[in-house]
């Protein structure tokens, strides 16, 4: 079952080198899905100067608590980078 992540950052003045510092082990994390088949795409959310301010990720688990387990010792999460994580079911159009 696939669904959309938008995870937010932090508010805060240190979120950015939180997430700088967390970034590496984010992307290792993604890539180690990626190989499973458990990530469809992401990205960086983005407020209208371009700077961070979150990511969109869609992933491919078995159910919502699978999802629910991976957020649980995902990077962005533990390294306090994302505050606010809304989860939607979704499905990636085949056009």
């Amino acid at each position: 079952m696939q669904f959309l992540v938008i995870a937010r950052d932090a508010p805060g003045p240190d979120v950015a080198a939180r997430r700088k510092r967390m970034r590496e082990s984010h992307l290792a994390s993604l890539k180690k899905l990626r190989s499973f088949g458990q990530l469809v795409m992401a990205g960086a959310l983005q407020n209208e100067d371009g700077e961070t301010i979150g990511s969109t990720v869609v992933f491919d688990f078995p159910d919502r608590a699978a999802l629910d387990a991976y957020l649980q010792t995902e990077p962005f999460v533990e390294g306090k980078v994302w505050d606010q994580i809304e989860i939607y079911p979704f499905r990636v159009a085949p056009v």
